[in-house]
């Protein structure tokens, strides 16, 4: 699992051993994503639809914008009264990329505040590193 800051873009990695179809529910079902990302979410996977996150005190709020199951999943990212990073402030994109009978994950946050980019790249890191557990 890598994460690393490229030109104000977090950019993590992550193999996972299961196909692209069983990868794909993890950012899209409530109950799944709650297995490696929160505590809680709310979730309508289409166009326009929420996503809504609680990871203990940290909550986050945006919209999914595109999906392409399952191979590509695309939402906004954000956090009530914060005004540096409002309710859909910034950007997250997951590509799933088949790997033999594995996925390579490449998850792309953009938009961020320069002040939140380290604490969001520590964060992706240690939450997509716990992925491949969760999927088992």
């Amino acid at each position: 699992m890598t994460a690393e800051i490229r030109d104000d873009i977090i950019v993590a990695t992550e193999h996972i051993k299961a196909p692209p179809e069983v990868v794909f529910p993890y950012f899209t079902d409530p109950q799944l994503i709650t297995a490696w990302l929160g505590d809680r979410a709310e979730l309508d996977p289409q166009p326009g639809g929420v996503f809504s996150l609680d990871m203990g005190q940290s909550l986050v709020r945006g919209a999914y914008i595109t999906l392409d199951p399952p191979h590509r999943a695309v939402f906004t990212w954000g956090v009530p009264s914060d005004n540096a990073l409002p309710p859909g402030g910034s950007t997250v994109e997951v590509v799933l990329t088949p790997d033999g009978d594995d996925t390579l994950v490449v998850l792309t946050h953009r938009g961020l505040p320069p002040a939140r980019l380290q604490g969001h790249r520590a964060g992706w890191e240690q939450k997509l590193g716990a992925l491949p557990t969760a999927i088992g």
